[in-house]
């Protein structure tokens, strides 16, 4: 249901994108004779509109072309411009899953590097363990892919320590609207409460803690 469509939305997406022509990130160069992130962003982009594997791969490196061309839901239809070397492509009119709202590229040198994507999944627990994984390894974007912008920024005001508690997975239980996904620890727990459908793929849509 949620596949990109290749042809029809996906050549609209490309006629109607809208770009932040106009601001530093997109226009700016990082160094001399280094294309800028916004420059190398839309040539990937582009690419995977066209379903042109070849021109993607010149655009980024193998891991980036196999991740943008497992995206799930329509082409997002607005370049929201660049924050350093993360670019990113939003939906105006589409609801997806996650704080992430479509796809962001990280850009090292004239290629994209990595590629990260408002995700498209079908059981809570898996939402709950990439959150928790992407918090570990500090990676905002990553949860973002599946969380909302409000649940990760309370969850990275802590940064995980390795030499800490240990946090123990303990499943996920039925809630009133979804589930709740709990992280036990030697003092509390952590509980991601989450919300969706197997239909729109589900998300973390809040987080709290218990104090023992």
């Amino acid at each position: 249901m949620f596949k990109r469509l290749v042809l029809g939305a996906a050549l609209t997406a490309a006629a109607t994108l809208t770009l932040a022509s106009a601001g530093p990130a997109w226009a700016a160069r990082a160094s001399a004779g280094t294309p800028a992130p916004g420059t190398v962003a839309n040539k990937l982009f582009h690419a995977w509109l066209a379903a042109d594997r070849t021109a993607a791969a010149k655009a980024a490196t193998p891991a980036a072309v196999k991740t943008i061309f497992t995206y799930a839901y329509r082409a997002p239809d607005r370049f929201d411009g660049c924050s350093g070397n993360v670019c990113r492509f939003v939906h105006t009119s589409v609801r997806v899953p996650g704080g992430l709202d479509g796809i962001a590229m990280v850009v090292t040198g004239s290629k994209v590097s990595k590629v990260y994507l408002s995700r498209h999944i079908t059981e809570p627990s898996t939402v709950a363990k990439h959150l928790f994984a992407a918090w570990k390894r500090g990676d905002e974007y990553g949860a973002l892919e599946v969380a909302t912008s409000a649940t990760v920024r309370k969850l990275f005001k802590v940064t995980y320590d390795p030499r800490g508690v240990t946090h123990f997975f303990q499943g996920c239980s039925k809630e009133s609207r979804g589930y709740s996904c709990a992280y036990s620890y030697e003092g509390g727990a952590m509980l991601m409460h989450v919300r969706g459908s197997r239909t729109t793929g589900y998300e973390v849509r809040s987080i709290s803690y218990l104090a023992d």
